[in-house]
């Protein structure tokens, strides 16, 4: 890989208020809320990959001194996928890119792309790396910076003229090739980070947080350009904080949690596994809970996260066992700020499998 210069729509909710029988008033706002969502599914792609592992990654181990960034992770990525990584801050997501790409060691485990490590020739050439700043000089016109880069991946003049134009193409910015990166757009210059990341034609890209703070219009860009790379064959592995993004995106995701895998799989599989038919019920409360009520929250499904005061738990039964819920949680002392009722989807498995609630 060449070395480059340093450089949705929102949720839709339904707001009840139980009344002291339990009743639902119709309230907006206010404490003791309860609100309900109705989510929409994203269909499930037909997905045409290799059932040939491109990447597998067996008890990766990193440490950086008195911190363990990697313990023990395990991990696969196909061809013509899209696999997200997600996880808290500090959880391992950037370690094991870098560590896939290539840039850092890891202590024990390995790693396999196509058969081999990273750190050999042959496979470096099959891997793409796209770094979350952008890599490019700034005063030079795009397309001079991705010949220059693509000088700097070993390419003969032919084939740079054709990486070139090809990804000029793709990228939609065949028509702003003459003008200098810095006169462009943020969404522009990540598509042009992105097209340097892919002119020596690898089968694998590695993205750390591609549509990091670009308007709507300009992540959607980067998700058109992400899935046409998918559907030209190409296995993609990339970060996020964003859990639309992921939904938007992902063929699959890989939940890290304290330097491992917890879990990867397709969205609905993972939903299934953890929730079954139980709804996911988000508890806010008005002040912090005595041991009494820590109490009762475990044993009425509830589980702590990184917020004191926000607990996640689980429906069973349907929305008719709410208002028997909301009025013991009420006896054993929690002052309740809102209750949260929908259908389970990534959000909740990101909950369920980090116990912590992921910036929104």
């Amino acid at each position: 890989m060449a070395r480059r210069p340093a450089a949705h729509q929102p949720e839709k909710w339904q707001a009840h208020r139980l009344d002291d029988h339990g009743q639902d008033s119709r309230a907006l706002r206010g404490r003791q809320a309860v609100r309900t969502e109705a989510r929409s599914v994203r269909p499930v792609r037909s997905l045409t990959i290799s059932a040939e592992s491109l990447v597998v990654v067996r008890g990766a181990l990193r440490r950086f001194g008195e911190r363990t960034a990697l313990a023990g992770a395990d991990l696969t990525a196909r061809k013509g996928e899209i696999l997200v990584l997600l996880g808290p801050n500090g959880a391992g997501k950037t370690t094991l890119l870098r560590a896939l790409a290539g840039r850092t060691r890891l202590d024990a485990g390995t790693i396999r792309i196509g058969g081999g490590a990273p750190d050999e020739r042959a496979v470096r050439r099959r891997v793409g790396f796209v770094p979350q700043a952008i890599a490019l000089w700034g005063h030079l016109p795009v397309r001079t910076n991705l010949e220059i880069l693509g000088r700097l991946a070993g390419l003969d003049r032919d084939r740079i003229a054709a990486a070139v134009t090809d990804a000029l193409a793709w990228s939609g910015l065949a028509d702003r090739a003459a003008e200098p990166v810095a006169t462009l757009s943020g969404g522009m210059q990540r598509r042009i980070n992105i097209a340097a990341g892919t002119l020596h034609g690898p089968d694998l890209l590695l993205l750390d947080e591609p549509a990091v703070g670009l308007d709507p219009v300009s992540r959607q860009a980067i998700h058109r350009v992400l899935e046409g790379l998918r559907d030209r064959g190409m296995g993609l592995i990339l970060t996020t904080h964003d859990l639309v993004e992921a939904e938007a995106l992902a063929d699959r995701v890989a939940v890290l949690a304290g330097g491992v895998v917890r879990a990867a799989d397709t969205i609905p599989i993972l939903v299934g596994r953890l929730f079954g038919a139980d709804q996911e019920v988000l508890l806010m409360l008005a002040a912090d809970p005595a041991p009494a009520l820590r109490d009762c929250l475990r044993t009425t499904l509830f589980s702590p996260t990184n917020a004191d005061r926000i607990w996640v738990g689980r429906l069973r039964g349907g929305l008719e066992q709410l208002a028997g819920l909301r009025s013991q949680l009420v006896a054993a002392g929690a002052d309740i700020d809102e209750l949260r009722v929908r259908q389970p989807g990534l959000h909740g498995v990101f909950v369920e499998l980090t116990g912590q609630v992921p910036n929104e």
